[in-house]
This record gives C-alpha cells, sequence and structure tokens, in this order.
C-alpha cells in the first residue's frame, strides 16, 4: 500500500474513481498542478484533522449509541449513612 501516492493533475482527472478509491483504501493521494498541490483524503480524516464535530443537538438526534435499552429509572433505595 503506498500511503501518499502522488498524481499528475491529467492522471487524476482521468483515473478519478481509482484516486477516490485509493484515498477511501490507502490514505492521502496528493494530486499536483504546476508547482501547486492538493490532498484527497477520506471525510472520516478530514473531520479528525479540522476538529470538525457535529453540534449537540445533531449528536443527540442523529445516528450513533442508542439509549433504547438503557435503564434511567431512578434508583429508590435508601441513602447510606454518613458520618461528617
Amino acid at each position: 500500500m503506498n500511503r501518499n501516492a502522488q498524481w499528475k493533475l491529467a492522471d487524476a482527472k482521468n483515473r478519478f474513481s481509482e484516486l477516490v478509491n485509493r484515498a477511501l483504501s490507502e490514505g492521502p493521494q496528493t494530486v499536483r498542478r504546476r508547482d501547486e498541490t492538493v490532498v484527497v483524503i477520506n471525510q472520516k480524516d478530514y473531520e479528525q484533522l479540522s476538529g470538525a464535530r457535529a453540534d449537540f443537538k445533531d449528536f443527540l438526534v442523529g445516528k450513533g449509541p442508542s439509549l433504547e435499552r438503557v435503564d434511567l429509572k431512578r434508583d429508590r433505595s435508601p441513602m447510606r449513612a454518613v458520618k461528617l
């Protein structure tokens, strides 16, 4: 696996599907146009690098761990005696 493959712009355009597949499976891919370079990475890596996160409301209503089977009933047992 080539962790950081370098592509010429013309090759990246002609083989875009392959470029994307490699970015997803092998890691970052660089594309060079003259003296400029861009990096193609998967969204998960981008979010980790940029710190982009869903806001709290999206976290609560979005996909994620379900609280469906969690018992949220209050424990009614007496409190323990504490000596102060």
